[in-house]
């Protein structure tokens, strides 16, 4: 055991110790759990459930309530040790191409926060994985006689994971120089890839159950399901893109939190001015991510159309499309929340005055959008306001409720909040090159162009057929991301060796602009299990589509309300565990610092002897 806390306190746990084995103790027990329930052999499971009930009862909440807590809470952590890790190996690629110790420091302690983080995904995954077993051992038997194989790689995948996780980091001041430096970002590479494949396969399981291979029926043995004709279903895809790029934005914002908490308690300018940057990189990576995700959005939906229209129909205008007003509301206030931030972080850089002026603008078209974007379209009135209105769509506002008017708005919001970076990028720097006028004119026209396509075939929705009218978002697309590209090409260019206007004063920043961080984390959060009721409700009575009939006592689609109490206990679940997550991260730096103080003062004392 003393050759144990040798060796961790070498890889850079000193003044930690007992808490990292602890990580790994945890680790360990969660790996187990999963490996116990994803390895169980069939036979030995069959032999144990054969003639059984078909459904296990929960106390108090009901069967039903729990899966879905622990499945929730799982995806959430899962979600976090998932998007971390992607810019965490970016932040250090900086650090060793640019020579930037900061970036690797950042990268480090991005990397910290997954220890604790990760193990509880594992743990919440073995609780998940018991439950399943046993209050729906048939849905359980009949998913691993079709994914057993997978369900055995993704135990191995996960072993990996962890070993690289542990390697990455306590490996970090070890191999800090030379060679040795790119062998541990490799080492970043690996776990990004590992982590990338165990939800793959994990995505592959439930999109089955959304959107299973034509040739299944309720007849069909799970014996003869085609293994890689299930894996690779029709939504399968798409899931893992939206959830890629979702992981990225939660990721962002939950680090995000952290650094606003962490600036927040802060007790010296050099801690607060760290975790300020801290906070803007993140961000600027959950914004940036948020950008590009309704896109992602749109072909997950579009793919559910195409796979069955009633499930896409059900989805956006059946008893679930006031949901979507909901979603409204909670990423315009993800808007609002990540350009309030920018625009209380120009009062930290020189030259940003100059831009300031035009916030207002930038406000009204956010706030016009989220209006129009989470107007529906069709009113809930009693038979007087009904007779009033002359029918269910309200004479002006029903116009504002089709998808011409949301995707419109939703599109100019995007463009409004790119041109937000774009100025803050541009606040504190003075382009030297002798184009820089002409390249501002056509990233002004770029602007100009995507906005006026935007609109034209908003407004041009109205007069063609909805077949035709689906269309004409992805005209709409195109034109933002070619715009998105575009601006960001010339302004990479235009900027080399620009002269600064000073430096941005960090952790100049006034409390209420970290509240703006912990607002983008909450919602983001309760969005992301909003998200999972509407693609798990959509199935209605079915566990498998059209394939395996839920016959349980809580086979219907929970009402609205119902779900959203759930959604906010996961949410407050998952924050409660965080916050223990962020003081073991407080807890453990300072442990570290201690260490370190003692280290130096023992040195002196060496010297001076």
């Amino acid at each position: 055991m003393a050759i144990l806390s040798m060796k961790i306190k070498k890889a850079g746990c000193s003044g930690g110790g007992v808490i990292c084995k602890r990580v790994l103790s945890w680790t360990a027990l969660a790996v187990c759990g999963v490996l116990a329930q994803l390895a169980i052999p069939e036979l030995l499971l069959a032999q144990a459930t054969e003639g059984a009930r078909q459904y296990g009862e929960f106390p108090l909440i009901g069967s039903r309530a729990a899966i879905w807590i622990a499945a929730q809470v799982h995806l959430l952590f899962a979600a976090f040790v998932l998007g971390v890790p992607m810019f965490a190996v970016v932040a250090e690629a900086v650090g060793i191409f640019g020579g930037d110790k900061k970036y690797d420091k950042l990268a480090k302690e991005f990397t910290r926060l997954l220890l604790v983080a990760y193990s509880a995904t594992a743990i919440w995954g073995a609780i998940l994985s018991f439950l399943l077993v046993t209050l729906y051992p048939g849905l359980w038997l009949y998913l691993v006689e079709i994914f057993q194989v997978s369900m055995w790689v993704y135990v191995g995948l996960f072993f990996f994971e962890s070993f690289t996780l542990y390697l990455y980091y306590y490996g970090w001041d070890l191999w800090s120089t030379g060679r040795a430096k790119w062998v541990h970002w490799t080492l970043g590479i690996m776990l990004n890839v590992w982590g990338t494949l165990v939800m793959f396969i994990a995505n592959s399981w439930l999109t089955y159950m959304m959107s299973p291979p034509a040739d299944v029926t309720p007849d069909t043995a799970p014996g003869m399901v085609q293994f890689w004709s299930a894996f690779a279903n029709a939504t399968w895809m798409p899931i893992n893109i939206h959830r890629i790029i979702a992981n990225v934005v939660f990721g962002g914002a939950i680090v995000g939190a952290y650094a606003a908490y962490r600036f927040l308690v802060a007790k010296t300018d050099e801690e607060r001015a760290h975790y300020d940057w801290m906070g803007y990189i993140g961000n600027l990576i959950a914004i940036g991510a948020l950008i590009i995700l309704p896109f992602a959005g749109y072909y997950l939906g579009r793919e559910i159309y195409e796979f069955n229209q009633q499930m896409g129909i059900t989805m956006m205008g059946g008893f679930m499309s006031w949901l979507w007003i909901i979603q409204a509301f909670l990423i315009g206030v993800l808007f609002l929340a990540g350009n309030y931030y920018l625009w209380v972080g120009m009062g930290r850089i020189p030259g940003a005055e100059r831009f300031t002026p035009y916030t207002k603008y930038m406000l009204v078209v956010l706030v016009v959008g989220v209006m129009v974007w989470a107007t529906p379209n069709t009113m809930i009135a009693d038979r007087e306001e009904i007779a009033a209105m002359g029918g269910t769509h309200h004479p002006f506002l029903g116009v504002l409720g089709v998808m011409s008017a949301k995707n419109t708005a939703v599109n100019l919001m995007i463009l409004t909040t790119f041109l937000s970076f774009l100025l803050y990028r541009r606040a504190n720097s003075r382009p030297t090159v002798d184009w820089a006028k002409t390249a501002t004119l056509v990233q002004g026209a770029l602007f100009v162009i995507s906005s006026i396509i935007v609109v034209f075939y908003g407004v041009y929705g109205y007069f063609v057929p909805a077949i035709v009218r689906i269309g004409f978002s992805v005209y709409q697309v195109l034109a933002v991301l070619a715009t998105i590209v575009g601006v960001i090409a010339i302004d990479i260019f235009m900027l080399r060796g620009a002269e600064s206007r000073g430096d941005i004063q960090w952790g100049q920043m006034p409390p209420r602009s970290q509240y703006a961080l912990f607002i983008l984390a909450v919602t983001f959060t309760w969005l992301m299990g909003l998200m999972g009721f509407a693609r798990s409700g959509i199935r209605q009575h079915w566990h498998v589509w059209e394939v395996m009939r839920d016959t349980s006592s809580e086979a219907a689609t929970p009402a609205l309300g119902y779900a959203a109490i759930v959604i906010s206990g996961c949410v407050l679940i998952f924050f409660a565990l965080v916050s223990f997550i962020f003081w073991l991260g407080g807890l453990a730096e300072k442990g570290s610092q201690a260490s370190a103080d003692k280290g130096e003062m023992s040195g002196d004392r060496e010297f001076v002897k």
